[in-house]
């Protein structure tokens, strides 16, 4: 395994660390009374993990594409389930989004949830241990483990704190999730019999009979297909976001789409190369058509929760064709409108539950012309709106303009269709913010003089909470958009690994006469 990993050096095993904290923290939950006590601590814990993961990007090895901070122990070495965790340039940036999204899950919960307060604390701290769990994982039986354990805690989230149609909602997400953690679970056992290890980097640098490759990456596509998630497998989607807690749609948004991009390119692009570039026209394709038809469904909504929830279907869209365009400019956009879109559309879920818990409806129809009455609130909604489409100068447009100039070096009619979902995302958002900002298409709107809503709901602006909470998402939209070059040297080195890696199997699509893999095990220890 020393071939592939590099030890921890900094003095405490910082992984298990932000794994085992919120894990902790959420059994403490269990013996804490007072909804004051319960919402303190849960922003104490997250906002301490916050803080302990900064080290991942200050003494983060810019140069290597090796896994670094990595912990090693052997649990049943004779079956080769072993606790192994490490992060490269790819997994380190996901972690760090994660780990600073959780304490605003928290802040734009404080008077949000109303019910249940020392469940849904514990719940959202599980929630982060076994997220950080995933992509810090380098075994598959342990990846695995913190896969499925995220399924329970996001559908309690639906199930208790949601809406009227959390019912439907929450056994859809679970359903269409556990659908795609059987073809993973089947994936993961055949490799085990194929190779005999669960060790994720070196069953990366083992070349399988294309057949193989084939089956292997048809079952994890699918699986993270759903996650993502692409067309046609998007439908659970809206019904979760539309009935999750603000801050069951920000886990959503944020983070938990982001799995899907990332196993993509951590087990389908290195474990099944040859096989990645025979489907890549396809899964082009099924990018193409996430991204038009994510846009056209959310340019119909009329409930600003739903518009945002397609709008991810859209942007993900542009994650997976940066991803399977394969090239260096693709997996940079990929991964930069990975981090963006957490950033930018979490923001956006917690603008829908400000407004929420002050007009107590989702409908642009009841929540209009805004403008003069929470200018603080429209401030950072026109913002967050131009982010989501890619404004210059914005987060989004860096990781957009790369995706896009990949795309059009690849395609022409591509690129055309790429810049179709573009036109069609400036659309929803821009008729968004006309709306609530600005009102009908006159510009003309009537309040009364108590500030009240078109609905009689009275309306005030933003508090101190809320404004830190987007002031800190705002801090990012503007610092990538206009310096996005740091977080790209920390993925730089690893993108061109992999792409290395998936240049290695362009000779199998003329060769599918290997019989059995060869093995590049020996050298890991233990195997």
């Amino acid at each position: 395994m020393e071939n592939y990993l590099i030890a921890n050096t900094l003095g405490y095993p910082i992984l298990s660390t932000l794994v085992l904290l919120p894990l902790l923290g959420g059994l403490v939950t269990l013996f804490l009374r007072g909804e004051k006590m319960l919402k303190s601590w849960g922003l104490v814990v997250t906002m301490a993990t916050a803080v302990l993961s900064l080290p991942l990007y200050t003494a983060f090895d810019r140069g290597t594409a090796l896994y670094q901070f990595a912990e090693v122990s052997y649990w049943f070495p004779f079956l080769d389930l072993s606790y192994v965790v490490g992060v490269d340039g790819i997994s380190v940036l996901l972690v760090l989004l994660t780990s600073f999204i959780m304490p605003l899950c928290v802040l734009c919960s404080w008077t949000y949830i109303k019910e249940r307060h020392k469940e849904f604390i514990c719940v959202i701290l599980m929630m982060e241990a076994s997220m950080i769990g995933v992509f810090v994982s380098l075994n598959l039986v342990l990846f695995f483990i913190f896969w499925e354990a995220m399924l329970v805690p996001m559908y309690l989230l639906i199930a208790v704190w949601g809406g009227e149609r959390r019912d439907y909602a929450s056994i859809k997400f679970f359903l269409y999730t556990l659908l795609g953690s059987v073809f993973l679970l089947v994936s993961i056992a055949v490799l085990y019999i194929k190779c005999g290890t669960f060790f994720i980097p070196a069953l990366m640098d083992v070349v399988f009979p294309f057949s193989f490759q084939v089956w292997i990456f048809l079952a994890f596509t699918l699986a993270f297909a759903i996650k993502i998630p692409m067309f046609p497998l998007h439908t659970w989607l809206p019904a979760a976001h539309v009935e999750a807690p603000v801050a069951g749609s920000v886990i959503l948004a944020s983070i938990l789409l982001k799995m899907g991009g990332y196993g993509f390119l951590r087990f389908c692009l290195p474990m099944a190369p040859a096989a990645t570039l025979y489907f890549m026209p396809w899964l082009i394709g099924l990018s193409l058509v996430s991204i038009v038809v994510g846009g056209y469904l959310a340019l119909g909504q009329s409930d600003v929760k739903k518009l945002i929830a397609y709008s991810s279907v859209g942007h993900m869209g542009f994650v997976t064709l940066g991803i399977f365009l394969l090239t260096t400019g693709g997996l940079q956009g990929a991964m930069l409108q990975m981090i963006n879109h957490g950033i930018v559309t979490g923001a956006l879920f917690i603008l829908v539950g400000i407004i929420y818990e002050r007009t107590h409806s989702r409908e642009i129809e009841d929540n209009k012309a805004l403008g003069m009455l929470m200018p603080a609130y429209v401030t950072y909604l026109v913002i967050f709106s131009l982010a989501s489409f890619g404004f210059p100068g914005t987060n989004s447009f860096v990781g957009e303009f790369l995706v896009l100039a990949a795309v059009f070096a690849k395609s022409n009619t591509a690129g055309v269709i790429a810049i179709l979902g573009a036109i069609l995302a400036a659309a929803y958002m821009l008729r968004l913010v006309q709306k609530m900002v600005w009102a009908d298409s006159d510009g003309h709107a009537h309040h009364d003089d108590d500030h009240e809503g078109d609905h009689g709901h009275k309306l005030w602006d933003l508090n101190m909470r809320e404004s830190l909470t987007l002031g800190f998402l705002l801090i990012f939209v503007f610092w990538i958009g206009l310096n996005p070059k740091p977080l790209m040297n920390v993925m730089d080195t690893s993108i061109t690994h992999l792409l290395e890696q998936v240049e290695e199997g362009k000779h199998q699509l003329d060769d599918t006469h290997h019989a059995e893999p060869q093995h590049a095990l020996a050298t890991a220890e233990g195997h």
